[in-house]
């Protein structure tokens, strides 16, 4: 090395030589030690563990679509007695039903004075018995005898503890009180003024609103 080359490292100090050195080994801003990284993955995997967790839960929802329902009610049903279809009919209402009997035959007058009348609630199963009784589920007015032939087996002391009985005053009038909304059926037995047969009458009549309804046999 010549002479002016060791003036030029003579004169340059020995800490500036270091210092450019230095920053010629400096790593770039990416580079990360060993241990950085390890730090990191162990971050990350600290942050993913309860991520995951949420996911299975979530596939697990999914899988199972959540609670099982509840039960479907039946539907009511014309063909088997169920006192699940009559439940509605036990419910205290405001509704009222004022009647009276006017039925005649021509000129011959009946009574129903002393005898009960019966109100039955409406399903599917009461309707078929009425139209089996009484060959119609609105009205009828049928000879007695002729109505008791058709007459099924009862069900059971099920069925007469959703009926409700008033009694026919001297005035062939009677009522009922304190009814839900929804159908019935009125039946009574009427018998003539005079000779002849009793005649079983029954017909169809609603309740709404909590109102009074006024009707005649």
């Amino acid at each position: 090395m010549s002479r002016t080359d060791n003036s030029v490292w003579r004169s340059r100090p020995i800490q500036s030589i270091f210092a450019h050195k230095s920053r010629l080994r400096r790593k770039p801003p990416s580079w990360r030690a060993p241990e950085d990284l390890h730090k990191v993955k162990a971050m990350s995997a600290s942050r993913l563990i309860p991520l995951a967790a949420a996911l299975v839960l979530l596939a697990a929802c999914e899988t199972t679509g959540g609670p099982p329902p509840p039960p479907r009610a039946e539907a009511p049903s014309a063909a088997v007695f169920r006192p699940a279809d009559f439940s509605w009919s036990a419910v205290p209402g405001r509704g009222r039903i004022d009647g009276r009997l006017t039925y005649k035959r021509g000129a011959q007058r009946f009574t129903c004075a002393g005898a009960a009348v019966i109100l039955t609630p409406e399903t599917p199963w009461t309707r078929r018995r009425m139209t089996t009784l009484y060959l119609s589920s609105s009205f009828a007015a049928l000879p007695v005898g002729e109505v008791r032939a058709r007459t099924p087996s009862e069900p059971g002391e099920d069925y007469s503890a959703f009926v409700r009985r008033a009694n026919c005053d001297g005035g062939d009038a009677f009522s009922f009180s304190g009814l839900p909304d929804g159908a019935w059926y009125v039946i009574t037995v009427a018998k003539p003024v005079g000779p002849g047969d009793s005649i079983a009458i029954m017909r169809r009549v609603e309740t709404k609103g909590g109102r009074a309804v006024t009707m005649a046999l």
